[in-house]
């Protein structure tokens, strides 16, 4: 079966003002996420990628604009199973607030039981997101062979569920991963069982360097909801 390049969009207006963003419309990648796009035909040249599906969301559909402009005979293909989680009544509010939610700890401790007011449930984020993946495989496969090589351009919180499925993790388990702004991820599935290649690959290690002041991000104990800003 084929190869999965699993791409979160690059960092947005929201990642950087700390909103919790879900289909919130006119978000868009700013300055840093622009130049992270703008590096994907280089990072991505040898790949011999066969088709592209993306989010419907402003912020993914820029983050692949480059790519597509670098390789104009690959084909683009939109799918909202793989679009941002339905935060509901959280969408668009401060990070900063929703920290002193009740619900925000069960978010980060017991995912499979969380479910935003006015949106929808983790559980049902990661099964519709699973199933597209599947579905898409079986497509790709038919179109282009067992060998075939494609990319969906996604959201955090939606690739991590992807990797805890194919990793076969409980989803409670899902916010011990992390995938940073215009990271790669890589998922090789066979008849069997998927294999993860890579994970959340930005080509460089910033990130884990000490910071100078506190900020989001597993060194702080949570998990950033959403996926967070990457390095600073």
């Amino acid at each position: 079966m084929p190869t999965l390049i699993l791409l979160r969009h690059g960092r947005s207006t929201a990642n950087t003002s700390g909103v919790l963003a879900g289909w919130t419309p006119g978000v868009a990648l700013d300055e840093r996420g622009a130049a992270q796009a703008a590096a994907l035909p280089a990072r991505l040249a040898g790949l011999p990628l066969c088709e592209v599906v993306a989010s419907p969301l402003q912020r993914c559909q820029e983050t692949l604009r480059p790519l597509l402009e670098a390789r104009p005979g690959l084909r683009l293909s939109t799918d909202e199973r793989i679009g941002e989680c339905h935060y509901g009544d959280w969408s668009g509010r401060k990070l900063a607030e929703l920290k002193d939610e009740p619900l925000m700890e069960v978010v980060q401790a017991h995912p499979s039981a969380a479910a935003f007011p006015g949106g929808e449930s983790l559980r049902a984020m990661q099964t519709r997101a699973a199933e597209a993946v599947r579905e898409w495989n079986a497509r790709v496969e038919s179109d282009h062979g067992a060998d075939a090589v494609y990319l969906m351009c996604s959201h955090g919180d939606i690739i991590k569920s992807l990797v805890a499925d194919a990793l076969g993790l409980h989803l409670d388990l899902f916010q011990r991963i992390s995938v940073e702004p215009c990271s790669v991820t890589a998922i090789r599935y066979t008849r069997l069982r998927p294999y993860l290649i890579r994970l959340g690959d930005t080509g460089n290690f910033a990130s884990l360097a000490p910071r100078e002041e506190p900020g989001e991000g597993p060194a702080e104990g949570d998990a950033p909801v959403g996926g967070g800003a990457g390095a600073p």
